[in-house]
């Protein structure tokens, strides 16, 4: 799997903002946000439930990647979606950065990711703690 994803219940804007602090707890920024929404609406005239990708970003820890591997950016950032499924549950989504960056294929990169895919785990408990299992 390239991915873990939790079901919590609550307001979307106040499970994105505690997404972002969460992250920010681990020393992730949100580098970039893109409401698929709102440009699936404006672009194709298609009305769509809520989704939303955020690409999250540990300054040091990509720059451990980078100086080890310059080629690794392609499979940066790491990217947590929050979304309402056709049930209306919140469904939140993490990039699981152990799957996608041992394509890489190199231990010290492996090790990094590891470490990685632990910090986005603890975002993810954080944030089923704060709103709750949906299921």
């Amino acid at each position: 799997m390239y991915s873990f994803s939790i079901q919590v219940t609550g307001d979307l804007a106040a499970i994105e903002e505690k997404i972002v602090a969460a992250l920010a707890d681990e020393g992730f920024g949100v580098l970039t946000e893109i409401d698929v929404q709102a440009v699936l609406k404006k672009k194709l005239g298609l009305d769509k439930r809520p989704y939303k990708i955020l690409g999250a970003c540990n300054p040091h820890l990509a720059n451990q990647a980078i100086e080890a591997e310059p080629e690794i950016g392609v499979l940066l950032p790491c990217n947590v979606i929050l979304r309402q499924d056709d049930n209306e549950n919140n469904i939140v989504t993490f990039m699981d950065p152990e799957a996608v960056l041992t394509l890489v294929d190199r231990e010290d990169i492996a090790i990094l990711a590891k470490e990685v895919r632990a910090r986005m785990q603890r975002v993810s408990d954080a944030v089923e703690a704060a709103f709750g299992s949906g299921n």
